[in-house]
């Protein structure tokens, strides 16, 4: 069982569907009747949002017990179980496709490259492909960081929400993320994550032929903050 099968339960608690997102997302979307594609969709909340409203959609997960959940929920959209590094087996073009929720820090450094690659192929001409991730350089020097603890509502109580990122280096990090409440430690794990600079990122999707139509810390599209704990949302479009 997997990080996030384990995790599923919660998920919606802590991870809720945001219509800042949605809104963000839709910008880039094009009209109803467009290919989409989520990769990384979880239990998949933008997938079935867009396809309420007509786009044809299409989210991938590696957790079967996500999958599982997008499935049973929104049945208008279409899920597969499926390793991000296999995009290219999927055999069709998208008008938009979005990696959110730092998915792609998953990713060994060296497997960024061929990633991206693969990405500019399933996208049609006059695309865009939207990733979001930490933003690395800001922890440059740090060798752990705390998030601020989050208070949710989990089994009927109240359970605080914890991340912490430890032994921190240029090339890998220790993600641990648990959920506690007064009694009991309801979830706990620790999984490697791989930490890409944004010039690192710009230069490989430019080597791929994508050109970068926007550089933001979120989906307000707040300007970039070299602060800890903030993110990157990067958005390239295919010619």
């Amino acid at each position: 069982m997997s990080f996030y099968s384990k995790f599923s339960e919660y998920y919606e608690q802590v991870f809720p569907f945001r219509e800042e997102v949605w809104r963000f997302l839709k910008e880039y979307a094009g009209s109803p009747g467009n290919a989409l594609l989520d990769v990384g969709c979880g239990p998949g909340h933008y997938c079935g949002r867009f396809a309420s409203e007509g786009f044809s959609v299409l989210g991938i997960d590696l957790d079967d017990a996500m999958i599982a959940q997008a499935r049973e929920r929104y049945t208008n959209a279409e899920f597969h179980c499926l390793d991000m590094r296999r995009v290219d087996e999927i055999g069709r073009r998208f008008n938009c496709i979005w990696s959110i929720g730092n998915v792609m820090s998953h990713l060994p450094a060296e497997e960024i490259a061929p990633f991206i690659s693969k990405i500019h192929a399933q996208l049609k001409p006059g695309g865009h492909w939207i990733m979001q991730v930490m933003n690395w350089d800001a922890l440059t020097g740090l060798t752990e960081y705390d998030f601020p603890v989050r208070t949710i509502e989990a089994n009927g109580s109240k359970a605080t929400f914890h991340r912490r990122y430890s032994s921190i280096t240029r090339e890998s990090l220790q993600f641990t993320f648990l959920l506690r409440n007064e009694n009991s430690l309801l979830f706990e794990e620790t999984v490697t994550l791989y930490p890409v600079g944004i010039d690192r990122y710009m230069s490989q999707h430019e080597k791929a032929g994508f050109r970068c139509d926007g550089t933001y810390s979120d989906f307000s599209r707040t300007p970039v903050k070299n602060m800890p704990g903030t993110g990157l949302v990067l958005v390239f479009g295919r010619g």
